[in-house]
């Protein structure tokens, strides 16, 4: 099988190849013969029913920054003409982001779009996992200032981040005591129009912040990441220390429970956060964690992904 594949995604010269998982993903396409054309979301345009963008044949190369890519002439072209479009540019996750799903989705699913734009619009990360209050911990979401209040008074040790952050930007651990919550309110309501999420502050942080990746419904690998001394975000761009880790069968049970919601969701690649034993986010926009997995020794994920676009191809 040779799939007509275009890939949606920020400037690939601007990429840092041997972390990204969109690269892995075009590297497993590559290597399956799979025709590979690359475009940027701004060249995106609807005009009528017709979806177009700037495309151009694209070669990867499992090489340092710099020479892992190799670009043809951009023409603009219908995607509809295309078999698959990978939907992988980063958040935020704003009204462009939005808007370009709702493009997308005029594609999906006789062009095959990864993942569904309507369920991608649908299932923001840190709102989609409030369908599953029983695998989170304590969590408000609200601008409302007694609310939160009230909240730190019950939980002490708090989180607060924006609701449609991403990369741990903006995410505050306030200690019990610490007198900066009203000060922090202050700045999330100059800063953004939405609720914010406050959380119960998890110890079990400490130990790591375990990114899990599902493949259409089951999960194939985890990666933990060990927040850096004096940090409170295990982001890796912030000092995350990763290391590969087995399942725990609370982990698995969370995958069982939230797995077949995703897969009817045309989700097909899905990494969620788990601290201890609850389930922090479930993001569905553009998860990574494939290159480092594979590199600490764990399974090559890009193959499960095409071997589950190609199933429904066919």
């Amino acid at each position: 099988m040779s799939l007509k594949v275009a890939v949606q995604m920020d400037p690939i010269e601007a990429i840092e190849p041997k972390g990204d998982s969109t690269f892995a993903m075009m590297l497993e396409a590559q290597a399956r013969g799979h025709q590979l054309t690359y475009y940027v979301p701004g060249s995106l345009a609807l005009r009528g029913d017709t979806v177009t963008a700037n495309i151009a044949p694209v070669e990867v190369f499992d090489e340092p920054k710099g020479s892992h890519f190799k670009l043809g002439s951009f023409e603009r072209s219908d995607l509809s003409q295309q078999d698959v479009v990978l939907m992988r540019q980063d958040p935020p996750f704003d009204m462009n982001y939005i808007t370009l799903t709702h493009i997308l989705e005029r594609l999906h699913p006789k062009t095959l779009v990864v993942n569904a734009p309507g369920a991608v619009r649908n299932s923001p990360e840190k709102i989609l996992v409030t369908d599953y209050p029983e695998l989170m911990p304590p969590t408000l979401v609200t601008r409302d200032r007694e609310a939160i209040r009230a909240f730190r008074k019950e939980h002490g040790n708090i989180i607060v981040k924006p609701l449609y952050g991403n990369g741990g930007a903006g995410v505050f651990f306030l200690q019990e005591g610490d007198h900066n919550l009203a000060s922090l309110i202050e700045l999330f309501e100059l800063s953004f129009r939405e609720p914010f999420m406050v959380q119960k502050y998890l110890p079990d942080v400490r130990k790591g912040d375990k990114r899990i990746i599902l493949v259409d419904g089951e999960p194939v690998a985890a990666l933990n990441r060990i927040p850096a001394e004096g940090e409170a975000r295990s982001n890796m761009h912030v000092g995350g220390r990763p290391e590969l880790s087995e399942l725990t069968e609370r982990e698995r049970e969370i995958c069982r429970i939230i797995g077949p919601a995703l897969k009817q969701r045309d989700l097909i690649f899905v990494g969620i956060d788990v601290i201890g034993d609850y389930l922090t986010e479930i993001n569905v926009t553009s998860p990574t964690g494939i290159r480092e997995i594979k590199r600490f020794g764990g399974p090559d994920i890009a193959v499960a992904i095409w071997d589950a676009i190609e199933k429904r191809r066919r």
